[in-house]
């Protein structure tokens, strides 16, 4: 199969979008997708991005995207965070998942990072095997913890 790993682009923002939702279905979480392509636009290619965005092209359609941010560590100082890679479904297995993983660790090799970190779901066993065969680490004791609107809402409203 023929592909390109590329940057995002404002005009790709709609088929990021479709495979956001996609991997929000293959997550047990078809309705929880609240950006939109305005959001992402606005977000990512603003005065001040907060994300980039690298695609796998293949006959001018969108078939994987991973996107990435800058964190701060207070041990590591400015590291990459993976928020999300996705492959659409019928795609996978054809290499585009390696080649933009590649690119991530790449981008973060270019920004002088010493660090790149991630979720994955426990149950996602084709992802955990694909990190863990890549060399990464699974933190064990370290739990993600998260505040959803409402609980912010209610937490901020308490007197």
């Amino acid at each position: 199969m023929d592909y390109i790993i590329r940057d995002g682009l404002a005009e790709d923002m709609p088929q990021v979008l479709l495979l956001i939702e996609e991997l929000a279905i293959f997550e047990k979480e078809p309705n929880a997708v609240d950006v939109t392509v305005e959001d992402l636009l606005k977000e990512g290619f603003g005065d001040k991005p907060l994300f980039h965005c690298f695609v796998a092209e293949a006959n001018d359609e969108i078939v994987g995207l991973a996107l990435v941010y800058f964190r701060f560590s207070t041990w590591k100082g400015r590291t990459v965070h993976l928020e999300d890679l996705i492959v659409r479904e019928s795609k996978r297995g054809t290499g585009i998942g390696m080649a933009l993983y590649k690119r991530v660790m790449q981008y973060a090799k270019e920004q002088e990072v010493k660090r790149v970190e991630w979720n994955v779901l426990d149950w996602n066993k084709p992802a955990v095997d694909f990190y863990l065969n890549s060399g990464a680490k699974i933190l064990e004791g370290w739990q993600v913890v998260q505040m959803d609107e409402k609980g912010l809402n209610a937490f901020v409203s308490k007197k």
